[in-house]
């Protein structure tokens, strides 16, 4: 995974708020995962279309963080939801 990869949501994969969580969940699998508030934002960044390198620059606008730990966290995520069949990466 790269920068300039964007990732795509299977069209069975809903994601709802409930409380200070977001809820992803596969229809077809059951699969289910929990995202704290930050990763939702992520979450959103990425069902705008934005490519990865994009939602890096989001987030280091929006939260008080360095660019190399920031990076790192938003690829173990997104690797992670991939993992789980919640996310396709795109290469670029």
């Amino acid at each position: 995974m790269n920068l300039t990869d964007r990732v795509a949501i299977p069209a069975q994969v809903m994601a709802r708020q409930v409380g200070q969580e977001t809820v992803i969940l596969d229809l077809a699998s059951g699969t289910y995962f929990g995202l704290d508030p930050v990763g939702a934002r992520i979450w959103i960044l990425l069902s705008e279309g934005k490519t990865v390198g994009e939602i890096c620059g989001t987030m280091l606008d929006e939260y008080e963080v360095e660019r190399a730990p920031l990076e790192k966290d938003v690829f173990s995520l997104l690797q992670t939801l991939e993992r789980q069949g919640l996310v396709k990466i795109e290469e670029a």
